[in-house]
């Protein structure tokens, strides 16, 4: 049987969609709300992942310790995470149990804010970007996406720095919190076997009384020249490269395109990259990708090895990079078409991926794409069409990012 999609937009804004998959043995709910560390002011810097954090402390009537017990009654995996552009909260049950999950989550998304513990995790958060400053990668990774977008907010700290988060009040949080967890800033993502009409009545009896503001978000022009960042640290003994440049926008289809290209150049294994890199010895790691964001988009190429051969990693990446395009057969795509294409349905299959999927899409787009859709857009892909993306985007324009030994 196939998948159903519902939608309904409550009157406060609250937009409530779902993917119904009758077949399917478990339900999957979230809360997409559109905001994260592109929407902060710069000073107000890990707002949005120190608010993650304070949703679990419990609301008015809900102590936190309550409120955890009231998701592992039901035997829910619920999270949260925060991006650059999107906050979610999430729960998978059996599908007997959508009504409690989405009940608690429907009440954890109005929290109480207390002072003392705001206190408390503002601790928690600085150990957490002390934990992520002894990780190479993500040090490099920051402080190149800095280099790459300068003052647009696309550069911020999704965990912030240690003095805004230091600086950061309790008022300020609740403010920012009344404007943008908004009612016309939210939506619900269902997905599995569900009643999609009693979830509606459910949400609309809980969310109902949200308030709408009107918030948006705003979309700066990016100027892009090539740059380089060199960083050294004594706490490193291995020699890190990264380099940004940009890609299409979430918004364009030439996505596609672009994510076979980097697939070909830097995919998991048996791409260019694996065999010019890994296979001969020359770096321990070697992957190409890219990123979709709200308006914009990142290429990029990541490798890791001994410091000495960085400038090497660099030369036969380059390398890689001006034969890319004109080095690709029919025959590359095939298989490629294939491999993705079981992925995706594999992905399918699980309820809280096909939510997540459908409401990533859907916080950026507004837009709902089956996953038949998304199939044909990918097996559409043609060899003229990675040359066209890459005329848009020439992979020419790079943010060169080296981390290093003192």
């Amino acid at each position: 049987m196939a998948d159903i999609f519902k939608k309904h937009t409550l009157d406060n804004g609250l937009t409530i969609i779902a993917e119904i998959m009758p077949e399917a043995h478990t339900a999957a709910a979230g809360f997409f709300v559109r905001t994260g560390a592109r929407d902060e002011d710069a000073a107000l810097m890990g707002v949005s992942h120190f608010l993650e954090h304070m949703m679990f402390k419990g609301t008015k009537d809900i102590a936190a310790d309550e409120l955890n017990q009231c998701f592992d009654r039901i035997g829910a995996r619920n999270n949260a995470y925060t991006s650059s552009e999107l906050t979610c909260f999430f729960a998978q049950v059996l599908p007997e149990y959508l009504e409690d999950g989405l009940d608690t989550l429907s009440r954890m998304m109005r929290p109480a804010l207390r002072q003392d513990d705001f206190d408390t995790e503002k601790n928690v958060i600085l150990e957490e970007i002390a934990m992520y400053n002894d990780n190479p990668f993500w040090v490099l990774y920051e402080a190149t996406m800095e280099k790459h977008y300068q003052e647009h907010p696309l550069a911020h700290r999704v965990l912030g720095t240690n003095q805004t988060v230091s600086d950061l009040t309790r008022d300020q949080m609740q403010q920012y919190f009344d404007n943008r967890y908004a009612a016309d800033n939210t939506v619900v993502v269902l997905a599995g076997r569900l009643d999609f009409d009693k979830a509606v009545q459910q949400v609309s009896k809980l969310c109902s009384t949200w308030q709408t503001t009107g918030v948006d978000r705003a979309f700066p022009s990016i100027q892009h020249e090539p740059c380089a960042l060199k960083m050294q640290r004594k706490t490193v003994n291995r020699g890190y490269l990264l380099m940004l440049a940009p890609g299409p926008a979430l918004q364009d289809d030439a996505r596609y395109a672009m994510m076979l290209l980097m697939q070909v150049l830097g995919g998991s294994d048996n791409s260019r990259l694996h065999w010019k890199l890994i296979e001969t010895g020359l770096a321990e790691e070697a992957m190409a990708g890219y990123e979709a964001h709200d308006g914009s988009g990142d290429c990029y190429v990541y490798a890791s090895g001994e410091p000495s051969q960085l400038g090497e990693f660099q030369k036969v990446i380059e390398q890689e990079l001006r034969e890319l395009v004109d080095s690709i057969r029919e025959d590359d795509l095939i298989k490629l078409r294939s491999k993705l294409a079981t992925a995706v349905t594999i992905e399918s299959e699980k309820p809280n991926d096909c939510m997540q999927r459908m409401g990533r899409l859907w916080t950026y787009t507004g837009e709902y794409r089956s996953l038949a859709d998304e199939l044909k857009q990918i097996n559409a892909v043609s060899v003229a069409d990675l040359h066209k993306v890459s005329e848009r985007f020439p992979l020419s324009t790079w943010t060169v990012g080296t981390l290093e030994p003192e």
